[in-house]
């Protein structure tokens, strides 16, 4: 081995030692970044023509690995913006160009704009759902995705389309007479029990509806009847504008249940609004008052979103005060081959390499990715202790290669010095 092959291998070993000291300064540099991956050097031999005869000293070569695919703690945060992956997968976001990268660091803000940007300055991508689609992402490619935009608090109405009105008719009420129904719609018009419900139309307003009872002299038979209360005579009842919006004949057996053969729900045209299936199969007509057991009916007025909600397979849903939800966004999960073989890049974000594969895009929580997990975050992977272990080892290691150069140094004087 020549002093000069002794001197390139000292360096070769110096260089390697340095690059390991790299790798741990930047992992505790970034020893509190949410999301950020720890770095390793790894290192392999470096051997020159292996065939000659005379011996010739090699050195090492670095590579310096991102493990990528190693999940960090979970760390509580009181933001439903923070987001995290508990499992295998990445989020898709993008820079002010339009470049898409994967990312596990989620602690998204709302900008002014209503986007979701992480602290790097990337915007979270998703798919924008309407009328709560959640319809499958593709499998590849991001093609109908774009940034997640939280900024629309437009007003939200949900017309009646189903409702409950469950009462006690009482037995021994007085017999109307066929003539004199409520369903008639006449001047002289009898009722033996009344009462009303609201209900909203399409465009939020309400809709109160006026429900009549009558005894019918068939025994154990009662008209239900079921009027547009803006259409009220002057007296504020019966008779109305118009007639009807529904009407049936309830039939009890003898203990006061409605029978198998009586209707047990009605169809109401709502006025402005839609069809609603109101219904009646709790209704009882026993020997007490008349009694009313529960109203109820779904739709509500116009509304502002007053919170929002991620779900663990990442549906974005607007929150409204009276408890309905409205999804809005689906946050997917990208997935790659070889999560470790990603390119780093500034901003805690990777992109795709010739090794990498292809992103596979899918629904958080399924096919093997992992959950969104809103109000929490990933912490970072770096390991201080094990990290000033490296450092302490790697600068060890650099003086012994830097001791071995100093030697052929001087091994290198002697020999220039033999001529004098």
């Amino acid at each position: 081995m020549s002093i000069g092959g002794l001197m390139r291998t000292s360096v070769s070993g110096m260089a390697a030692q340095s690059n390991r000291l790299s790798a741990v300064s930047e992992n505790i540099a970034n020893a509190s970044t949410i999301g950020y991956k720890s770095s390793k050097a790894e290192f392999s031999s470096l051997l020159l023509d292996a065939s000659s005869s005379s011996y010739a000293s090699g050195g090492v070569e670095t590579t310096v690995r991102r493990e990528v695919s190693q999940q960090g703690v979970l760390q509580s945060s009181t933001s439903y913006s923070d987001l995290a992956i508990k499992g295998d997968g990445f989020f898709l976001v993008q820079d002010a160009s339009g470049n898409v990268s994967l990312t596990r660091a989620g602690a998204f803000v709302l900008d002014s704009s209503g986007r979701l940007v992480n602290s790097a300055g990337f915007t979270l991508l998703g798919k924008p759902l309407t009328d709560g689609d959640t319809t499958l992402l593709p499998a590849n490619g991001v093609a109908g995705l774009e940034p997640v935009d939280l900024s629309s608090s437009k007003l939200e109405t949900t017309p009646t389309t189903a409702g409950e009105l469950s009462v006690n008719l009482p037995a021994d009420a007085e017999i109307v007479a066929s003539g004199d129904m409520p369903s008639a719609n006449g001047t002289g018009a009898l009722y033996s029990a009344r009462t009303s419900m609201i209900a909203y139309g399409n465009l939020g307003e309400e809709v109160t509806l006026d429900v009549y009872y009558a005894r019918s002299a068939t025994s154990g038979e009662w008209e239900v009847s079921v009027f547009d209360g803006a259409g009220r005579s002057a007296s504020g009842g019966l008779p109305y504008a118009a007639g009807p919006l529904a009407t049936a004949t309830l039939q009890f057996d003898s203990k006061g249940h409605l029978a198998s053969t009586s209707p047990s729900s009605l169809a109401i045209a709502v006025p402005g609004g839609e069809t609603m299936t109101l219904s009646l199969e709790d209704t009882t007509c026993q020997v007490a008052d008349f009694t009313i057991m529960s109203v109820d009916a779904n739709g509500n007025p116009p509304m502002a979103p007053s919170g929002l909600e991620i779900s663990p397979d990442g549906i974005v849903s607007q929150v409204y005060s009276n408890g309905s939800r409205r999804s809005v966004y689906q946050i997917p999960v990208a997935t790659v081959a070889s999560p470790d073989k990603l390119l780093p890049k500034s901003g805690n974000v990777y992109q795709l390499s010739s090794e990498s594969g292809d992103i596979v895009l899918g629904r958080a929580n399924s096919g093997g990715r992992g959950a969104i997990i809103s109000g929490a975050l990933e912490s970072s992977t770096v390991d201080m202790a094990s990290e000033l272990t490296d450092m302490v080892e790697a600068q060890r290691n650099y003086t012994a290669n830097s001791r071995v150069f100093q030697t052929g140094s001087e091994l290198m004087d002697v020999l220039v010095n033999l001529k004098r």
